[in-house]
C-alpha cells in the first residue's frame, strides 16, 4: 500500500453484539478521526446490545462530556427473513433521541446547531450519494455525534436506487456546504410533479423499512 493512501480495515468479530459494539464505541472515542462503523446483519441484532445504546451511546455525552462519531448500521425492512431479521425497532431509537419533537429545524445547511445540541442522528438514506455524504460528514465536522442508519438491505439491491456521479463531486472550500447536490440532503423531495396538490397538503407521512423500499420498487 502506498504511504500516502488512507488505511481501510475490515475485521470479523465474535457473535456478541454487547461486547463488540462496546469495543467499537470505546475505539471511536479514542480515535475520533477514524470512521468507525458497526453493522448488524439485520437490525434486530441490536437487541443484544441495548445496554450500550441506553446507557452509553444515547447519554454518554451528557453524562461524561465525551463525544463519539460511531456509526451503527441497522438494516430495517421486514424483508421476509423470519424472526430477528425484520425490524430494527426504529421507534425505540426515536424515543431515545432528545430532540424536541415540536420544533421543526431549519433546512438551511449552514445552520448546524440543531444537530450539535441533540444526542443522536437517526437517518433512513435512500440514495447511494446521500449514504456517501452522511458518512463523509461524520469525519469532516468539527464535532462528533452517533449516527444510526436504518436503510433496508432490500433498497440497496434496487435498480431504482442510484445516484449520478455528479452527486458525489468533491466540495470546494468548507466541507459539505458550498455546492448544491454535493452534501447530505436531510429531505429528498419526490421527483414526480405534485405542484397542483402541494397547496392543499396538510400532513406529511415519513416512512421507513419495507414501506419505503416497496414504494420505490413500484416507482421503477
Amino acid at each position: 500500500m502506498n504511504q500516502d493512501e488512507e488505511m481501510f480495515t475490515v475485521s470479523n468479530s465474535s457473535l456478541s453484539e454487547f461486547g463488540v459494539l462496546g469495543f467499537e464505541l470505546g475505539y471511536s472515542m479514542e480515535n475520533p478521526n477514524s470512521l468507525v462503523i458497526w453493522e448488524a446483519q439485520f437490525g434486530d441484532f441490536a437487541n443484544g446490545a441495548h445496554v450500550i445504546f441506553d446507557n452509553f451511546l444515547s447519554s454518554g455525552e451528557a453524562k461524561w462530556l465525551r463525544q463519539t462519531g460511531l456509526v451503527v448500521l441497522l438494516p430495517h425492512g421486514y424483508d421476509g427473513q423470519g424472526p430477528e431479521h425484520s425490524s430494527a425497532r426504529l421507534e425505540r431509537f426515536l424515543q431515545m433521541a432528545d430532540d424536541n419533537p415540536y420544533v421543526i429545524p431549519e433546512m438551511d445547511p449552514t445552520l448546524r446547531k440543531q444537530i450539535q445540541e441533540c444526542n443522536l442522528q437517526i437517518v433512513n438514506v435512500t440514495t447511494p450519494a446521500n449514504f456517501f455524504h452522511v458518512l463523509r460528514r461524520q469525519i469532516h465536522r468539527e464535532f462528533r455525534k452517533p449516527l444510526i442508519v436504518m436503510s433496508p438491505k432490500n433498497l440497496l439491491r434496487s435498480k431504482a436506487c442510484r445516484s449520478n456521479l455528479s452527486e458525489f463531486d468533491d466540495v470546494q472550500g468548507h466541507p459539505g456546504f458550498d455546492k448544491q447536490g454535493t452534501r447530505f440532503k436531510r429531505l429528498i423531495k419526490d421527483q414526480n410533479d405534485h405542484s397542483d396538490l402541494e397547496e392543499g397538503i396538510r400532513r406529511l407521512v415519513l416512512c421507513s423499512g419495507k414501506v419505503c423500499s416497496t414504494h420505490i420498487h413500484n416507482l421503477s
